[in-house]
């Protein structure tokens, strides 16, 4: 059985110290963990694009994704959706409230830093010309859908993203060989990638690919006309950053919670 309290202090310890680190640092590993996820979701992609069969393609880019996270776990990178987790040093009363949120804007602005360097190189580079130009409009129309999703929809498929996220990386804290923690890092993101759901550093990679590989390439057949910077941030990052952060809040509090009825039951 994991040990949840365990967990949880370790998480909450985590939190001071991320608190602690100084702005410039932030900064520098909150664009490796955007560089990361940045990699994986183009990588998987791209692996994905060598299988017809859409829910199989799927399966597969499923199960290269999560080697993001666990690249951000195991180099001390700063992910914005795990460190939705400082809530829990914040109700320890360990961190400040303005600190916790001066962490979130500064590794957020890290991530996106990170993500856009990637889909930039990508264009640059000629990347996104693989495989005839499949992978260009593979991605072209995966940012397309993404600036079309409503609010709510957005939302609510971000807000159960975090929560396999945030339990992820609660997993790799309560888990202490290396095999354990990739394994339990592995599954609640493959889930998440499987399923659809909405992961604002993602969409970050993503959506700005797909940005920068119409103006390289052209729409590539798919109808561009919502695709647009102010879509980017306004009708997709915008409800998925918030829905990620309540995800990542309602996890915090939950292992919180039950910290301290086990706590109190010493």
């Amino acid at each position: 059985m994991l040990d949840t309290r365990g967990g949880t202090i370790q998480c909450s310890e985590n939190g001071v110290k991320k608190a602690k680190l100084s702005v410039g640092k932030t900064l520098v590993l909150g664009i490796m963990a955007g560089f990361f996820i940045a990699i994986a979701g183009n990588v998987a992609m791209l692996i994905s694009l060598s299988v017809n069969n859409t829910v199989v393609s799927k399966l597969i880019e499923a199960a290269v994704f999560p080697l993001g996270l666990i690249l951000v776990v195991y180099n001390g990178a700063e992910l914005f959706t795990g460190n939705n987790l400082m809530i829990i040093s914040v109700y320890e009363k360990k961190i400040k409230i303005r600190e916790l949120f001066k962490n979130w804007i500064v590794v957020y602005f890290g991530n996106l830093i990170g993500t856009l360097f990637v889909a930039a190189m990508f264009a640059l580079g000629d990347v996104y010309s693989r495989f005839e130009h499949s992978y260009a409009e593979r991605i072209i129309s995966t940012a397309v859908s993404k600036c079309q999703m409503s609010f709510d929809t957005a939302f609510f498929k971000a807000l159960v993203c975090n929560i396999l996220v945030c339990f992820a990386v609660m997993l790799s804290t309560m888990i202490e060989n290396n095999l354990g923690r990739i394994i339990g890092m592995f599954f609640p993101v493959m889930i998440f990638v499987f399923c659809g759901l909405e992961h604002s550093i993602a969409n970050m990679s993503y959506i700005s690919g797909g940005l920068f590989a119409d103006m390289a390439y052209g729409n590539m057949g798919v109808n561009t006309t919502g695709l647009t910077w102010y879509n980017f941030f306004a009708g997709n990052l915008l409800p998925v950053t918030l829905g990620n952060v309540v995800g990542g809040i309602t996890v915090g509090s939950t292992y919180w919670y039950i910290s301290r009825l086990e706590t109190n039951k010493v």
